[in-house]
């Protein structure tokens, strides 16, 4: 008879020849962004012993929050490499690292530089040519280019950067997060780069600016896909539509409850850019009359100039980070739902925000409700623990959360 260690390795190989095959499947040898799920493995720690959970925190029922890598200092943006790796952009140090976890105990054991020295990076995309030998490429958005560097997965190691794209900057811009995203095929050679406005509110003269702009990684062609969205640093894709979700913080000056912040659905009309509203215009379409004194014959933010919020969320909770929930391993009723990491609030007289919130959405894709998902980086007397980035969302019920305060990635796993 096979004992306990036999069976679970006979499992893992199972469970790792099946998702080789899958992921041949749909990667095949085009060019579609490489995403590996990182498996939930056992929690125990270097010494086998189990691994720490924190306290003070509300997740719900059946999970655990522990901390996966420390000391990375700023952390911001999540990406993962063809070998289930896991990168992460450290903006203010100007640099990118793999954490690594060799012995795969859910706890890194430390981390290696794979570039330095670069201009405020923050977004991430892989795009590799094919699953059994690919040749894959890792774009960065800088604070003023769109930068790629050849991967090698084995070191893992980066080539020399080309410089692909010059993206407007200054060095009293208000908003200089760039992300990535790629397309869904058959529009897989497009990549999607939001560029935050120069200012809190103003009319830009640069039309990059409060803009999510398309470009081809094979022709070069680049094209405004988006405008009016003040900043929005973050974006996902619908794991069934494939539409692109972001999330976008909204002007200060109006006080405690105004304007909200947003997600929203962009998308382009009919080959056309769709505006959603910023400077002018914010949430359901409210006229912002505090900056725009004109007078108009109609209301200027209704369809089809401007387009609504697909969610409005509590002003100043600053939305970052946001992923979907998949079927795998989660219960039914979050299946699709939308994880969304609140940074907090700055210029707000009560603090707001510091949490994880959880978008209800049905199978459709129409919105139930938010409720808080993890709370406790913000404690009953006001202490901040920490702020919440960046989102990745794995089958089995595991999250990986980047927190660029406390300069840690956390763990949430299903106990």
């Amino acid at each position: 008879m096979m004992n306990k260690k036999s069976i679970f390795l006979l499992a893992f190989v199972i469970l790792g020849l099946a998702g080789w095959y899958l992921f041949e499947q749909k990667v095949g040898s085009i060019n579609v962004p490489v995403t590996i799920p990182i498996a939930p493995m056992p929690g125990t720690g270097p010494d086998g012993k189990p691994i720490s959970l924190l306290s003070g925190f509300d997740l719900p029922a059946g999970f655990g929050i522990s901390i996966f890598a420390k000391d990375v200092k700023g952390a911001r943006a999540l990406e993962i490499d063809p070998k289930g790796r896991m990168l992460v952009s450290q903006t203010s140090e100007g640099k990118i690292v793999a954490l690594l976890d060799d012995d795969y105990n859910n706890i890194s054991e430390g981390q290696k530089i794979l570039a330095e020295g670069l201009k405020k990076p923050h977004g991430m995309a892989f795009q590799c040519s094919s699953a059994r030998n690919p040749e894959c490429y890792l774009y960065v958005a800088e604070a003023d280019a769109l930068s790629r560097f050849s991967y090698d997965a084995e070191g893992p190691t980066l080539g020399a950067k080309e410089k692909l794209m010059s993206i407007n900057y200054g060095v009293t811009d208000r908003h200089f997060t760039r992300s990535l995203l790629f397309l869904p095929v058959p529009n897989q050679n497009t990549l999607l780069i939001s560029v935050g406005s120069s200012c809190d509110v103003c009319i830009e003269k640069n039309p990059d600016q409060a803009s999510v702009i398309a470009y081809n990684i094979v022709t070069g062609k680049k094209e405004i896909y988006a405008k009016g969205l003040r900043n929005a640093p973050f974006m996902t894709l619908h794991p069934v539509s494939g539409k692109v979700y972001a999330t976008e913080m909204g002007r200060d000056g109006l006080g405690d409850e105004l304007p909200p912040d947003e997600i929203n659905i962009v998308e382009i009309r009919n080959n056309q850019p769709k505006n959603y509203g910023w400077p002018i215009c914010y949430g359901k379409n409210i006229h912002d009359t505090n900056f725009d004194k004109k007078t108009y014959i109609r209301n200027p933010c209704l369809e089809p100039y401007e387009t609504e919020s697909f969610v409005d969320l509590p002003a100043h909770s600053a939305p970052l980070g946001l992923a979907f929930i998949p079927e795998e391993g989660w219960p039914e009723d979050m299946w699709f739902n939308m994880l969304v990491a609140y940074h907090g609030s700055w210029n707000r007289s009560t603090p707001t925000g510091y949490k994880i919130a959880r978008i209800k959405m049905n199978a459709a894709g129409e919105y139930l409700g938010t409720e808080d998902f993890i709370s406790g980086w913000l404690t009953a007397d006001g202490k901040k623990t920490g702020r919440p980035v960046d989102i990745k969302i794995f089958p089995g019920g595991t999250i990986f959360i980047t927190d660029d305060s406390a300069g840690v990635v956390y763990r949430v796993a299903r106990k």
